[in-house]
Formats: structure tokens, sequence, C-alpha cells
């Protein structure tokens, strides 16, 4: 059974305030051989002393700084996997923050912080629910893990994909695995006149080319037809000028069958299309980049080098291009691609630091309508919908170890709170904080029982 009843409005100043100490331990990645101990530790502590009944009733192996909890159950088997990562990315723009971004600032609407949104109060509010429910006397049927890593962006080799192996060793298998992703948005979605939240059920691959040529070089006075630059730029033009094609999957299907009643007109009659002319779907879905993304495999180039003088032709010159990878396309597709449309020999073309596949796709399963429900509990107006994250999260470690996947949590957001998450001032409010800890309480709620 769920718990139902309604949501709490707001959080109190104590809970607000142990998110806001952990939003001060500065855990910025960069390199993935440089962590910065003191910080991680300093969190670790901060954890450890926040919630007790956690720490003495859970077992927790550490992987580095990730940490990975067993709540046994009473019962054989796995009923969940909640992930999270620690980590957050440095602050550009220090200066244009309202508060300085490692303050932790608690006002009477928010919680400040580089964070507060991607991903501590991930980590924070599943933990402030199974201390809640400790405290309770509940205990799980089958066993629960949280798995919290501490280098989610910048790959996660050390934290997820060390704790995805300990649970594979373990032959761990769950009914649901929840990580970062989705969240509920209002007047984001193109023609949606409700909130959306938009439960992805896996995640885009990912890929950076590198197109290099050299030259014999020279004086700029004496040029030939093309120098190293123009040939590195022609082809990261012709990259730009000819994607990848446009495909309809069945997960974006999905996602549309379950927004177009909630779509104004003329949307709603176009998407009537999708299951007999995806093409004319997939082209109205290309005229956004945001929607493009769940249509297509990017492109995307970031970085070009070439030459050292005004006056001297370039010997060497390469640039780089980002690709987000669409389910159903790989990593060797997108190579094929490049060196076909690129279609010059005296350019190289490989592949350039890691790479990821796209993830599985799982179908939406009972344990998605339990998410569904508790969404529609905690944010009443918002249509539930499936898709899938156009980035990359820990969870990609964790492909094949639970019969669905989400990527998800219930936070209000609008557009502009949006270009907050590895922007300036990031924050989260009380009242989506409040929602955060009901979401993971019910779900873990949901595996458990009193006096266990």
């Amino acid at each position: 059974m769920t718990p139902g009843g309604p949501a709490p409005a707001d959080v109190d100043d104590a809970t607000a305030q142990r998110l806001a100490t952990a939003l001060r331990c500065i855990t910025v990645t960069r390199d993935e051989a440089d962590p910065d101990v003191v910080e991680f530790d300093r969190l670790a502590t901060h954890l450890e002393q926040s919630y007790p009944l956690v720490h003495r009733h859970l077992e927790l192996e550490r992987f580095g700084h990730g940490r990975l909890y067993r709540w046994a159950g009473t019962d054989p088997g796995t009923a969940a996997i909640l992930l999270a990562h620690q980590d957050v990315v440095p602050v550009d723009d220090e200066q244009g923050w309202t508060h300085p971004p490692f303050a932790g600032v608690v006002d009477d609407e928010f919680i400040w912080g580089r964070g507060a949104i991607d991903d501590k109060s991930r980590m924070t509010a599943i933990l402030e629910a199974a201390e809640a429910l400790l405290a309770s006397g509940h205990r799980p049927r089958r066993t629960l893990y949280f798995a919290f890593g501490h280098d989610e962006e910048i790959f996660g080799r050390a934290g997820a994909a060390r704790m995805a192996a300990r649970l594979r060793e373990l032959e761990v298998y769950a009914d649901l695995l929840l990580d970062e992703g989705g969240v509920v948005t209002d007047g984001v979605a193109d023609g949606a006149t409700t909130p959306v939240a938009t439960v992805m059920l896996g995640e885009k691959g990912w890929a950076t080319v590198r197109l290099t040529t050299t030259d014999t070089g020279g004086h700029s006075s004496m040029p030939g037809r093309e120098t190293a630059v123009g040939r590195i730029a022609r082809a990261v033009a012709r990259l730009q000028d000819h994607p990848m094609p446009l495909r309809l999957t069945p997960v974006i299907a999905d996602m549309l069958a379950r927004l177009r009643p909630t779509m104004s007109q003329p949307r709603r009659s176009a998407l009537r299309l999708a299951p007999v002319a995806s093409g004319v779907v997939t082209r109205m879905m290309a005229a956004r980049p945001q929607t493009e993304a769940l249509v297509r495999t990017t492109t995307a180039p970031t970085v070009i080098h070439g030459g050292v003088k005004a006056n001297v032709l370039p010997q060497r010159a390469e640039a780089l291009v980002n690709f987000r990878i669409l389910p159903g396309d790989s990593v060797r597709g997108v190579l094929d691609h490049c060196r076909r449309v690129v279609n010059d020999p005296r350019v190289s073309v490989e592949t350039v630091g890691a790479c990821s596949e796209p993830s599985d796709i799982t179908g939406p399963g009972p344990v998605f309508e339990v998410i569904a429900e508790i969404t529609r509990a905690l944010v009443p107006a918002a249509v539930v919908t499936t898709g899938i994250v156009p980035g990359a999260t820990d969870s990609r470690y964790y492909d094949g170890l639970a019969a669905t996947r989400c990527n998800f949590a219930p936070i209000l957001v609008d557009a502009a709170d949006l270009d907050r998450i590895h922007g300036t001032d990031e924050r989260l409010s009380r009242a989506n904080y409040a929602r955060l800890i009901e979401f993971n309480r019910r779900i873990l709620a949901h595996f458990t029982e009193a006096g266990g």
C-alpha cells in the first residue's frame, strides 16, 4: 500500500538547516585524481551525525567517498535501489549569486547553494525519509539500497561504477532503480496546459568525436586552396548541416500519448497522427532544441583549435563534436555517420574521452504506477508522463539491476529554475524540499511495514 494523505506544505528550520549544512561542504569535482578529501569527510561526518538511526541500523560500505547503504529486509530479494550523488559542479561567476554559493543560506522561502537541486537534496531527502521511518519502527519487507556516488559530475567511474559492480557481485535485482533526471515543469512543455511530471525511463548515450587534420604549414602570403583550419571548419559545418536522422522511439511515443489530452490545439490534433505519421510529429518536435533532443542523436560542435599566428599557415587543426545518442543508435553508428558525412580522408575521426551507449529503456510497469500515484498526490494538477534523460546520470552504470528504472523527483519548477541547475543562484524552495522528502518517505514506506 502507498501511504496517502496531504503533503506537508513546508519543511521546518531544523530540516532545512540539515540540507544547508550539506551545501556548505564544498564537494566540487573537477578531476578524478584530485577529490577534496577534507570536504567530503566533512560531509560524511555531517550525515552520520544528522541521521543516527540510519547509521545505527543500516549497513554502510564505502567506495572511496561513495557510500552504499543496505537496509536489510525481513524477506529475500531487493525492493529498490535509490541513487543520489554528493559532488557538485564548480561555480563560474560567484559574484553573480544572491548569496555565496557555498554559504548554505536558508530564508523564509528557499534553501540556497550549489547542490540544492543537483543533487544533495535528493541524498538528504532519502536519509530524512529513512530516519523518520526508522523512528516509527518501520522495516523493509525486502532489502533496500541507497547508493550515493561522489563523482557523478566527472563520469562516476570511481563511485557509481564500483557500487554497481558490487551489487552485481551480490546478484541484486530490484523492482525499482530511482535516480535524478525528470522533474515537474510548469510552463516549460510547449503546448501543455497543466504542469508536466516527466518520469524518465532511461537515458541517451554520449560520445565526443575529435576531428583532426595536418598540413605542411608555411607563410600566409602563399596559401594553398585550403588550410588545415579551413578543412576542419568545413568538416564541422558538414556535420552540423547533416545531423543524424529524426526517429520516434517507443518511449517518446508513449510520452506523447500521455501528454496529448493536456495539449492545446492544434498540437492535440497533430499528436493524434503519431502512430501513423511519425515523420510529421518528429519534424514538429525538431523545431525546438528541447524537443529535438528527444527524437534525434544530437550534434554539438563545442571546441575548435588550429594555428599559432595570423601570418603562419597552421600545421594542425582539430575540433571536438559532442553527440547525445538516442536509444537505437550507438557510439559506433555515430563514428560511421561522421566519417560518411565528413567524407575527407585527410580528416581523422575518432572518439576521445569516455563514451556511453544509450541505456536500456525499461517499461513503465507496476512500480511506475506507484510513483505516478505518489506524484499526483503531491502535485495534484500534474499530468504524469514518461521520457528519457537527454544528459548522463550515475544510473547508466546500474543497467540490468532493476525491473523498472525511473529518473525523477517531484519538485515543481519553471524554466528559470531549470537554468539555475549548474548555473547561478541554484536554490530549492522549502515547499519543494518538503515534497522531495515526502516522496521518498512514501516510496520507502511502500516497501516497508511498521514493527517489522
